[in-house]
C-alpha cells in the first residue's frame, strides 16, 4: 500500500508538472506560429502583387556591376585567430570582385602568434592593415571593433578619403565575389545592411554542426524576413553587416565615445537594436545568386562532387562540431540577446511590434530548460505506462488528461504546433542543404534543445556570477575552422600575375623582368629580387600561396643541427635543406621554390622517404649552403655570409654568363667531397672559363664587404 501510495501521488505530480510545461509551450508555440503565418502570407501577397505592379523590376547582377565603385572598409576582430586569419584575408581577397578597398584587422598586444600572421599578410597585400588594440585580451569583441572604428577614422585623415561603408566580418567567414558589389549599391540609400548566414555544409554524422546548418537555414530565411517586415528592425548578426559612414558617426554621437557597447557580449544586437532607435533604416538584404557547393552522396562512398546551386547572397562558414564548444558559443549569445539586452535595452522600442520582437528573443532563457523537461516527462510517463499495462503497477488518481478534458485537447494542440515546427524545419533545410539533410533536420532538432539548454543554463550561471559577485564578462573564445584550400575554388595565376594583383610590383616593373628572365633563363622572382624591385619576403610569400605550401623561418642553429641528416651534393644540388622530422616521420625540407618531380624522386632515395617541403626566402637557403658547406669541410663562398651574398651559381646565370639548363646538368654529377669549390668543378669540367669564374668570385666577395660594412 506505501508503494502505491507514493507512486500513486508521484504519477499525479507529474501529470501537474506536465500541465504547466504544456502551457508554456503552447504559448511559445503560439509565438512561433505567428512567425510562421506572417512568413508566408507576406511571401505569397508578394508573389502575387510585385510582378504586377507598374515599372517593377528585380535587382539584377548587372545593375551591381553598373554601379560605380565607393571606397569600402572591412574590420576584423581577432583574438587567438592564428589558425584560420591568413586564409580567411586570403581567401576574400582572391575573391571579391571589387577594387576600392581595405581590410582593418585587430589583434592584441598580448597574441603574438595572430599578429605574427596579420603581419605576413600585411606584406602580401598592401591594402590590408593590422589594428593594435593597446590593452590584453580578451576584453570584448565590442572593445577590439571600437579601435578598429577609430583608426578607420585615422585612415580616411591621413589618405583623405572617406569609406561609403564598413563592412563587419569575423575570422572564419567565406563571402561571395559581389558581396561588396551589393552593399555598393545600396549605399548611401541605407544605413545598416545584414546579409542572411549560413552554415557551410556538413556530413550527415556531424550531428552538433548540423544543428546550426538547420537553425541558420529557418532563421535567416524566415524570422530576419518577418523582423524587417513586422517592425522595419533588423538586428545584426555580427557578420555580413554593412554599416553605412552615416550609421557609424550617428553611433559615436549618441555614446560620445565609441560605436560599439563595450559592456556587450552581442555588439551586433545591441548596435541594431540602437540604429533602430536612432531612426535610421535598416534591411535585410535578400540577393539570389549562385553558388558552388559540395555535395556527398550518401548512398555511396564516392568523393563529394561540385554542383550550381541559387541561393541568397549569404555570408558563410563553420560552425563546432563538439557539444563543449556549442554550447559555449551560444551562451554567450544568450547572455547578450536574452540577459545582457533585458538589463541595458530593457523594453525600449519605437513600437508594439518591437516589443514583441525584444520578448520574441528573450523567451529562450526559460524555453530552452522546458524542451529538456518534456523529455524528462515523457520518459517517464512512458515507463509508467508501461507498468500499467504489465500490471506491476495499477494505483492512481483520477487523471488530468482524461478524455474530452481540456488538458488532453491541449496535447493535441501541441502536438499539432509541433509538426509544424519540424515541417519547417525539414523545408527551410532541404532548400539550402537537400532533402537528405533535410530529414536528418530531424533528430539534430533534439541535438539542439539540448545544446540550447546547456547554452541557456551556462549563461545564467555567469550572469548571476556578474550580478551578485562582480565577476567580468569577457570575450569568450570559439576555436574556428576555415575551409581547407580542396573546398575552396581557388584562382591559379602565374607568378608575375599575382605579384601584380597583390601591387608588389607595377606592370612595367614587371615587363622588364620578363625581358630579363627571357635573356637570362633565370626564373623570374630571382630577377625581380636581384634589381631590387621585389623583396625576398614578398617572393616566398607569393611562392608559398602559388605552390599551397606552408611557409617557415629558416635559423643557423636549424641547419647545423641536421647538417648531417642529408648528402650535401643533393642539398646542393636541389637547393633544399634538411630541418628535421615531421611526426608522421618524414623529414622536413625548407626550399625556396617546390621540387619537381625528379628532385623529389632523389631526395626520397637518399632520406628513404618522401620529404615535406616547406618554403623559405632565398637568401635563407644561400646562408644555409654556405653553413652546410662549411660543416662538410666544404668552402663555396669567401666567408659564411647572410642570406643577401648570392651563390656563385646564381650570379653566373644572372650575368647571362652560363645557361641555367647547363649548369643544372652540370651540378647532377658534382660531389662536394670529391669536386671541391663549385668554381674550380665548373673550369674542370669545361663548362665556363677560369678568368670568368675568377672574376665573379671577386664580385661575390666585394657583394659581401660591402654588405658587412653596411652592417
Amino acid at each position: 500500500m506505501t508503494w502505491d501510495l507514493i507512486a500513486a501521488n508521484y504519477y499525479s505530480s507529474l501529470e501537474f508538472i506536465a500541465a504547466i510545461v504544456g502551457i508554456v509551450i503552447l504559448i511559445s508555440s503560439l509565438d512561433d506560429f505567428f512567425i510562421d503565418i506572417w512568413y508566408w502570407t507576406r511571401r505569397i501577397y508578394r508573389s502575387l502583387t510585385l510582378g504586377r505592379k507598374k515599372g517593377y523590376r528585380h535587382l539584377t547582377a548587372d545593375q551591381l556591376m553598373e554601379r560605380g565603385e565607393q571606397p569600402m572598409a572591412i574590420m576584423v576582430p581577432a583574438w587567438k585567430e592564428y589558425d584560420v586569419i591568413a586564409a580567411m584575408v586570403q581567401n576574400m581577397i582572391e575573391v571579391l570582385d571589387y577594387q576600392h578597398y581595405v581590410i582593418f584587422i585587430g589583434t592584441y598586444v598580448n597574441d603574438p602568434e595572430t599578429i605574427e600572421e596579420v603581419d605576413r599578410m600585411c606584406r602580401r597585400y598592401r591594402h590590408l592593415h593590422r589594428v593594435e588594440v593597446p590593452h590584453p585580451g580578451p576584453t570584448s569583441k565590442a572593445d577590439c571593433l571600437n579601435f578598429v572604428v577609430e583608426a578607420i577614422f585615422d585612415y580616411e585623415k591621413e589618405k583623405n578619403v572617406e569609406f561609403a561603408g564598413v563592412v563587419l566580418h569575423d575570422s572564419e567567414d567565406v563571402v561571395h565575389p559581389i558581396e561588396l558589389k551589393f552593399f555598393n549599391y545600396l549605399l548611401p540609400r541605407k544605413d545598416m545592411i545584414q546579409l542572411p548566414v549560413a552554415s557551410l555544409e556538413r556530413e550527415w554524422y556531424e550531428l552538433v554542426a548540423g544543428t546550426y546548418m538547420d537553425e541558420f537555414a529557418e532563421s535567416h530565411a524566415k524570422e530576419m524576413v518577418v523582423r524587417e517586415s513586422v517592425s522595419g528592425m533588423v538586428p545584426s548578426a555580427g557578420v555580413g553587416t554593412c554599416f553605412s559612414r552615416r550609421a557609424l558617426i550617428a553611433l559615436v554621437g549618441v555614446t560620445h565615445n565609441h560605436p560599439f557597447n563595450i559592456n556587450s557580449l552581442t555588439e551586433d544586437y545591441d548596435v541594431g537594436m540602437r540604429l533602430s532607435q536612432l531612426g535610421m533604416q535598416t534591411i535585410f538584404g535578400v540577393f539570389p545568386v549562385t553558388y558552388r557547393v559540395r555535395r556527398t552522396s550518401w548512398k555511396t562512398n564516392t568523393e563529394a562532387t561540385e554542383v550550381l546551386m541559387d541561393m541568397p547572397l549569404c555570408v558563410r562558414e563553420y560552425f563546432p562540431d563538439n557539444f563543449r564548444l556549442a554550447y559555449r558559443q551560444k551562451s554567450r549569445w544568450v547572455l547578450g540577446i536574452g540577459l545582457q539586452s533585458w538589463e541595458q535595452i530593457r523594453w525600449r522600442g519605437r513600437s508594439l511590434a518591437a516589443r514583441y520582437l525584444l520578448l520574441h528573443d528573450r523567451k529562450g532563457v526559460v524555453t530552452s530548460f522546458v524542451s529538456i523537461f518534456a523529455y524528462l516527462l515523457v520518459a517517464q510517463f512512458i515507463v509508467f505506462h508501461v507498468g500499467l499495462e504489465t500490471g506491476w503497477w495499477d494505483a492512481y488518481y483520477p487523471t488530468l488528461f482524461g478524455a474530452n478534458s481540456f488538458w488532453r485537447t491541449l496535447i493535441y494542440v501541441n502536438a499539432f504546433f509541433l509538426a509544424v515546427r519540424m515541417a519547417h524545419r525539414v523545408y527551410f533545410t532541404t532548400v539550402l542543404y537537400g532533402f537528405a539533410h533535410g530529414l536528418m533536420s530531424l533528430p539534430r532538432m533534439v541535438v539542439g534543445n539540448f545544446v540550447n539548454a546547456m547554452a541557456v543554463a551556462r549563461a545564467w550561471r555567469l550572469y548571476l556570477a556578474y550580478l551578485f559577485r562582480g565577476k567580468r564578462l569577457v570575450w569568450d573564445k570559439t576555436m574556428h575552422e576555415f575551409p581547407s584550400g580542396a573546398q575552396l575554388a581557388r584562382k591559379r595565376q602565374r607568378l608575375g600575375e599575382l605579384l601584380q594583383s597583390w601591387q608588389a610590383v607595377t606592370p612595367t616593373t614587371l615587363a622588364k623582368a620578363l625581358e630579363q628572365q627571357a635573356a637570362t633563363q633565370t626564373p623570374l622572382g630571382r630577377v625581380l629580387v636581384s634589381n631590387g624591385w621585389l623583396d625576398d619576403e614578398t617572393l616566398a610569400e607569393a611562392i608559398a600561396y602559388q605552390a599551397d605550401l606552408p611557409r617557415m623561418a629558416l635559423s643557423v642553429e636549424m641547419v647545423r643541427d641536421h647538417a648531417g641528416a642529408m648528402p650535401l651534393d643533393i642539398a646542393i644540388r636541389h637547393r633544399a635543406v634538411m630541418t628535421g622530422m615531421h611526426k608522421t616521420h618524414r623529414p622536413v625540407l625548407a626550399v625556396a621554390s617546390p621540387l619537381t618531380a625528379e628532385a623529389l624522386a632523389d631526395i626520397t632515395q637518399a632520406t628513404g622517404a618522401e620529404p615535406l617541403q616547406r618554403i623559405v626566402r632565398e637568401g635563407e637557403i644561400a646562408a644555409a649552403l654556405r653553413v652546410l658547406s662549411e660543416a662538410h669541410g666544404t668552402e663555396m663562398t669567401a666567408t659564411e655570409g647572410t642570406g643577401k651574398v648570392p651563390l656563385l651559381g646564381d650570379m653566373l646565370i644572372e650575368r647571362g654568363l652560363i645557361k641555367r639548363a647547363v649548369f643544372e646538368a652540370a651540378m647532377k654529377s658534382y660531389r662536394p667531397d670529391q669536386h671541391g669549390r663549385i668554381g674550380d668543378y665548373l673550369v674542370e669540367s669545361k663548362v665556363i672559363v677560369r678568368d670568368v669564374v675568377e672574376q665573379v668570385v671577386r664580385e661575390q666577395k666585394q657583394f659581401f664587404t660591402e654588405r658587412a660594412v653596411t652592417s
